[in-house]
């Protein structure tokens, strides 16, 4: 940093392009002495529970990176000499690899995997990296000896070589050493990748292909972002304190994965750029507690922004402000081009990630305050990264076990359904199901969880993982006791899952439904056994702020009662006496509603004083928002403070963005790190802005009255209507009972109910189902008699299957 700076300037200089913040400083005052003890006990905890890599385990990633760059230029080199290039273009290819993500930043954990990008000349073609089949030969045949694929493949160090061609982002995904590495291609519309080559300019991207663009946006990402927060050294170091402790506490409460609807390490790492950039000069501590302050009070879906996205003129669609309307949570990358890294956040998963923001935030400035009120008392930092509630936190359950065939095919086949099961939950259950909450808990379970009677072979129990979804049902949309999961399940195999390929006999999901006492004792490894578990829950249940609300409104409906009957037997003895003693019972009936209110009084009321933010400080942050909500004023989306916050409340409620259809949208594979622009295409009703009072405030009589006035009827009052001899109209409206005079919802215990399975099919050693003639066959009502070629056998809801000689497709364990 040069010497003439100030302390408080984010701005920075990146690929020959200056970038400034797009929000003020909120608080540049350096650390006192009391946030520098506070920050003390921190680093305390961090030094024990967060380690980084030891010396000798950096020092074999190092090793690693250098053989396997030499690697890449060797390939690089001779693809330039088979092509027949002059000596001179040859010795000039040259070829860099670029790392990104928590190893550029150097917040990887020990057994961390490295994002590697090979940036090639134009010389080298996909078909070159990945290596071409040779003609005639079978699927299975090696590829060509001559790509770099196989050169990886055959290196006696790597092991669990898996090639991805046909993603959005082709990638090699191998260990060397055990070092797990990704491995992705960019070709650059240049003839020379010299040393110290600059991917941070924008004129690399020059005439680049989608997926070249898409793969060089992770190290772009990653040095512009460190370059916004390395002003000082200092400030750096605080960056990456909070990011090892924000991704720490992201994992442990079960929000680390993109693709599952959370975020990802690009996100942390934006979250915690944009709270360095309010707070540049605070230590990691008071960091820490911003960050989840800042984002507790994120008015989404107002984007986060580093800094304002810029249109380098190559073409490249670049993120507007327009778009933020029709996104949940976006998140904006700060390289060229700007795209939203959180596409795939639904408002299920932002309103999961806000209660956990406020659950940090309470957490961390209680701690702040039991500090400042002694200095000496240890502090408790493992309350805020202590493992997640998630399976005792529901009453119901759902298991979704995906399997297949071989290893290798069960392995392709859960990436694919893993990339989509965020779409089953916000797009399917959460749509068609009366469910008020629903969380899909991104951690996977490398065991086979399905009914014993499951149509599945040896094969297909060892290959296969599980997923778990919790779900609450919303009492007042629930009718009966059974849930119709059939439909959503059925709309995401046809929509989503056909269009995995090839699509191998074998490849399935199963899902089974639990209450929370059937999940098996694998679901509460992490917090001390099942029954430590089970009593958490009910801990966690008794002290629940609404059902101590409940308890305490019954014990005072219960105490009013007995008053009330206290006074009905002290009124009915005053009647008999005369009326000369009629003061008398007045003063008495005075004492016995003084003895009631006193009761009321004295019942507890079970709600605690919230934790407040001091007042300063939360001023700050709201006009720091303020003036990024000012800047929308480009694309005409200017709103007041009210109005952020309203639509903020509106979108945790599903109220502002009106989604149309119940379908699947189409949607492209994954991206390194985050997903790509396409990902998510579901077209949206937009909720125009509007500058006269919300209906939806108004009470019922005069919402009708607005639209009558709308259609052109001449609205006049009852007393102004004149009624001629015995023409009384009745009245047009029925009587409306008042939100607040409904009756509680019933208390119900809801259930998946799926179909029943057929009790007869089994197969010959050939895949066909063996025929057992007609003495077993009862056909129903509806059965129309037996067709040419087969029978078929009516099942549940007039489904059943076929029985024949002829080889046929068994039904899906998931529906049957």
């Amino acid at each position: 940093m040069s010497s003439n700076k100030s302390l408080t300037d984010m701005s920075t200089k990146v690929g020959g392009r200056v970038f400034q913040p797009a929000l003020p400083v909120v608080d540049g005052a350096p650390p006192t002495t009391i946030e520098q003890g506070f920050q003390s006990t921190l680093q305390e905890y961090i030094q024990e529970n967060i380690p980084l890599e030891s010396l000798e385990g950096i020092q074999l990633r190092e090793r690693v990176l250098n053989e396997l760059g030499a690697l890449c230029r060797d390939w690089i080199r001779s693809v330039c000499v088979n092509k027949g290039f002059a000596p001179d273009i040859v010795d000039g290819a040259g070829g860099q690899l670029y790392t990104s993500g928590s190893y550029r930043l150097g917040v990887h954990e020990p057994g961390a995997d490295i994002d590697c990008i090979l940036v090639a000349p134009a010389m080298c073609h996909r078909h070159d990296f990945f290596g071409t089949a040779v003609a005639g030969a079978s699927d299975d045949h090696p590829r060509d000896p001559n790509s770099l694929a196989e050169r990886i493949r055959r290196h006696p160090e790597v092991t669990n070589f898996v090639p991805v061609e046909g993603a959005a982002v082709p990638i090699l995904t191998f260990d060397w050493l055990g070092i797990n590495i990704d491995l992705l291609f960019a070709r650059l519309n240049i003839n020379s990748i010299p040393s110290g080559f600059d991917i941070d300019n924008d004129g690399v991207l020059d005439g680049a292909d989608g997926a070249t663009e898409k793969s060089l946006n992770g190290p772009r990402v990653t040095n512009l972002i460190a370059a916004f927060v390395g002003g000082t050294p200092e400030r750096y170091q605080s960056f990456l304190t909070v990011v090892r402790c924000v991704r720490k506490w992201a994992k442990a409460r079960g929000l680390y994965s993109n693709k599952m609807g959370y975020w990802g390490g690009v996100n942390c790492n934006l979250a915690v750029a944009l709270t360095v950039q309010l707070y540049p000069n605070a230590c990691p501590a008071t960091l820490l507690r911003r960050f989840f302050l800042v984002f507790k009070t994120w008015r989404w879906p107002q984007p986060v922004l580093l800094t304002a996205p810029h249109d380098a003129g190559y073409g490249l669609p670049v993120w507007s402000p327009l778009q933020a309307m029709r996104q949940v949570a976006p998140m904006i990358t700060p390289a060229y081009p700007a795209m939203n890294s959180t596409l795939a956040v639904s408002r299920q998963t932002l309103q999961i990630m806000t209660e956990e923001f406020n659950r940090g935030y309470e957490i961390v400035d209680s701690l702040w305050k039991e500090y400042q009120r002694d200095k000496n008392a240890p502090l408790n930092w493992g309350r805020l990264f202590e493992p997640s509630d998630f399976f005792i936190a529901y009453p119901r359950y759902l298991s979704m076990c995906i399997v297949g065939p071989t290893q290798e095919d069960a392995q392709a086949w859960a990436g694919f359904v893993e990339s989509r099961l965020r779409k089953l939950v916000s797009d399917g259950l959460a749509r068609s199901l009366p469910i008020k909450k629903i969380q899909l808990w991104p951690k996977k379970f490398q065991v086979c969880i399905a009914d014993k009677n499951a149509l599945l072979t040896t094969a297909q129990r060892q290959n296969c993982l599980t997923y778990f979804i919790g779900y609450q049902i919303d009492p007042y949309r629930m009718r009966g006791s059974d849930l119709n999961v059939e439909i959503p399940l059925h709309s995401f195999r046809e929509f989503e899952l056909s269009r995995f390929q090839p699509l191998v006999p074998g490849m399935d999901i199963l899902v089974k439904s639990f209450s929370v006492k059937e999940l098996p004792l694998l679901c509460f490894e992490d917090v001390g056994g099942k029954l430590v578990a089970m009593k958490k829950r009910r801990l966690l249940r008794d002290s629940d702020p609404a059902r101590m609300e409940r308890r305490r409104q019954k014990r005072l409906k219960e105490l009013k009662e007995q008053m009330e009957e206290k006074l009905k037997r002290q009124q009915m003895k005053k009647r008999k006496r005369t009326n000369d003693d009629g003061d008398e019972e007045d003063n008495s009936a005075v004492k016995i509603e003084e003895e009631r209110n006193a009761v009321v009084a004295e019942t507890p009321s079970g709600k605690e004083e919230t934790p407040q933010v001091e007042e300063e400080e939360a001023n700050l942050l709201e006009n720091a928002l303020d003036a990024m909500q000012d800047g929308g004023a480009e694309a005409n989306i200017t709103k007041t403070r009210e109005e952020a916050e309203a639509d903020r409340q509106r979108l945790l409620a599903g109220e502002i963005l009106d989604e149309e259809g119940g379908g699947f949208e189409e949607d492209s594979d994954e991206e390194a790190g985050y997903i790509g622009d396409g990902a998510r295409v579901t077209s949206f009703v937009v909720k125009k802005k509007s500058t006269h009072k919300d209906k939806r405030s108004l009470p019922l009589s005069e919402q009708e009255a607005e639209v009558l006035k709308n259609l052109g009827y001449s609205i006049v009052s009852d007393d102004e209507c004149k009624i001629l001899g015995a023409n009384m109209l009745p009245p047009w409206r029925a009587n409306v009972v008042s939100m607040d005079a409904l009756p509680k919802p019933r208390k119900i215990s809801a259930r998946f109910h799926f179909r029943r399975k057929f009790d007869v099919i089994e197969l010959d050693a050939n895949g066909h189902v063996i025929d057992k003639g007609d003495e077993d066959f009862k056909p129903c009502k509806a059965w129309a008699g037996r067709l040419a070629g087969f029978e078929f056998k009516m099942g549940e809801r007039g489904l059943g299957y076929y029985r024949t000689g002829k080889k046929v497709v068994v039904p899906s364990n998931m529906a049957y």
